[in-house]
């Protein structure tokens, strides 16, 4: 156990401390991890009052500064009592969740006597870099204890404070080998050049930000990356969608959260229920807040209403605020191939009652996650039942989608014989 300070230790001390760190957790029991998570629940909600003073320091940091965060980024720097609170519930979710570790994937036995069995194992040396979201410390570490891996954190310096108070308290917890989350300096950004160029003590590297941060990381990094996309979300309500429905699926896509990835952005309608539904939703967004901009066919049925003329820049843009960019679409398949050329391949949905479009839609959009009559917010680890997440990951190697313990691991073959040689 140890209490580990971003600034105690060089980079490389650091990384030489994880890599150490990751055979000693590749040995702890299910029981052993699942003590150290639900302590660590213990400690944060216990040390709430010192987590808000260390993440009011970093909020008023960036209230002082001309270059301030505002939006989307500063609601993802501040933290509450309740999302503590929310902090401390998904580590005792995640020490809920099975082990993956040791999990049999395979087993079967040759006709010379082998035994093989494939097994689950940690992937050994996690690098997270991430930008002002402090909750990200606390759900990807506790990911990487259960699925006995070691982690070393590079957050934005935004947050600089919170995440170095967060470490402390995870760290400080008895049990918790020393290396096991690593928290590199944030306002140093050779930092990242040194994690992303640490193959051989690093296994794999999480960016998790924004499209530059990503671009960044899977451009220039020698260790193995699973990319964390943007959310450039869709809707597509088509000709038989209940329109009910539909405005919840929208207006809670779209407003419930929307600095998140999976908000939706953009809204499609089909051509044979624009004329009704198109300025329907748009008074209701606008009256929830949202600025709305859309190509020539929705801009001329919302007549009246406010709504900027949508360039060919908005189709690709993530928003990540009350703004949403609606179009008209001929059909299902027009709808398919505008998702597929403007998404960032995140989380998208159709509202319809015709199944046989549904299910053209679920199999021809090549998304991560892929709706049908519900809301794209629910692109989220823990609402898919994994407790926290890693990310929502875009690739389609090694994981896609919201990945967490079983996307954690890797694999091993473990062959028993008696004496057989080749």
């Amino acid at each position: 156990m140890a209490t580990i300070l971003a600034s105690a230790a060089t980079t490389q001390q650091k990384l030489q401390r994880a890599r150490a760190a990751s055979g000693q957790l590749a040995l702890l029991s299910t029981e052993e991890k699942n003590a150290l998570l639900r302590a660590i629940a213990d400690a944060i909600e216990k040390q709430e009052k010192d987590i808000l003073r260390a993440n009011r320091d970093d909020v008023d940091r960036q209230d002082l500064e001309s270059s301030g965060l505002e939006g989307a980024m500063r609601d993802r720097l501040v933290l509450t009592p309740q999302r503590i609170q929310e902090m401390a519930r998904g580590v005792r979710e995640v020490a809920a969740l099975p082990d993956p570790i040791g999990e049999t994937l395979a087993e079967w036995t040759k006709s010379n006597g082998l035994r093989i069995r494939k097994v689950r194992v940690p992937l050994g040396v996690i690098g997270i870099i991430y930008e002002s979201r402090p909750n990200v410390t606390v759900d990807t570490a506790v990911l990487a204890l259960k699925s006995g891996n070691a982690v070393v954190l590079r957050g934005g310096k935004e947050a600089a404070q919170s995440s170095l108070r967060l470490v402390e308290i995870m760290t400080a917890v008895p049990g918790v080998p020393e290396g096991a989350i690593e928290l590199l300096d944030s306002s140093a950004r050779q930092s990242v050049h040194e994690l992303i160029k640490a193959r051989g003590l690093v296994d794999v590297i999480i960016p998790r930000g924004g499209a530059g941060l990503i671009s960044f990381v899977t451009e220039n990094s020698t260790v193995p990356v699973i990319e964390t996309g943007a959310g450039n979300c869709h809707i597509f309500v088509d000709e038989s969608a209940d329109f009910e429905m539909a405005d919840g699926i929208v207006l809670n896509a779209k407003t419930q959260r929307p600095s998140v990835c999976n908000a939706a952005e953009k809204l499609l309608v089909h051509e044979g229920v624009a004329a009704e539904y198109v300025p329907r939703i748009i008074k209701k967004l606008i009256e929830a807040g949202v600025e709305v901009r859309g190509d020539g066919k929705a801009r001329s049925l919302a007549a009246g209403l406010r709504v900027v003329g949508a360039t060919e820049k908005d189709w690709y843009e993530e928003y990540l605020r009350l703004c949403m960019a609606v179009a008209v679409v001929a059909s299902v398949d027009e709808a398919i191939a505008h998702i597929n050329r403007y998404s960032t391949k995140h989380s998208d949905s159709i509202v319809t009652r015709n199944e046989e479009n549904a299910r053209k839609f679920l199999r021809g959009v090549d998304s991560a996650a892929v709706y049908w009559n519900a809301s794209t917010r629910f692109t989220d680890g823990a609402e898919f039942g994994f407790g926290a997440e890693m990310g929502i990951s875009t690739q389609k190697l090694h994981c896609r989608g919201p990945f967490a313990l079983a996307e954690l691991t890797s694999s091993k073959y473990e062959i028993v014989g008696t004496g057989q040689v080749r």
